[in-house]
């Protein structure tokens, strides 16, 4: 199975930013240890402050793989360009959240992604992209 995880804005700062709600360990260590677990998959990993980069790669990726595994981050409550990318391709995509948005500010309880989504998963902090990971092998 060849799966993608698409990371957001900010995203690149895990271990160092708001620590109180993303925890302490940065996502190079966390994939490192989820590829490891699922070593029989193709799990691959790209992320992008940039909104444009991240349409590019779900458009790229999004007739090839298995499943795409997006937190698009804030753009997720900004962006129907992302939105559009999810719904015009093939491949199947679970919106994944590290903390629980919908208890944060306003703004973030939106999601333009969500309608166009196989699953959404969130506040449960890394472990949500593990999760997603299990419902493209179930």
């Amino acid at each position: 199975m060849k799966i993608i995880i698409i990371n957001g804005p900010n995203l690149n700062l895990l271990g160092r930013r708001e620590n109180n709600i993303y925890g302490n360990e940065t996502f190079n260590d966390f994939f490192e240890k989820l590829q490891k677990k699922y070593a029989n998959q193709e799990v691959s990993y790209f992320q992008s402050n940039i909104e444009g980069e991240l349409i590019d790669k779900i458009q790229e990726v999004g007739y090839k793989y298995d499943g795409i595994i997006l937190n698009a981050a804030a753009y997720t409550h900004t962006s129907i360009g992302i939105a559009d990318a999810v719904k015009a391709i093939e491949t199947p995509v679970v919106e994944v959240h590290i903390s629980n948005t919908f208890s944060r500010e306003t703004f973030r309880h939106k999601s333009y992604i969500s309608p166009n989504a196989k699953g959404v998963i969130v506040g449960f902090g890394l472990q949500s992209y593990e999760l997603a990971l299990q419902s493209f092998l179930t």
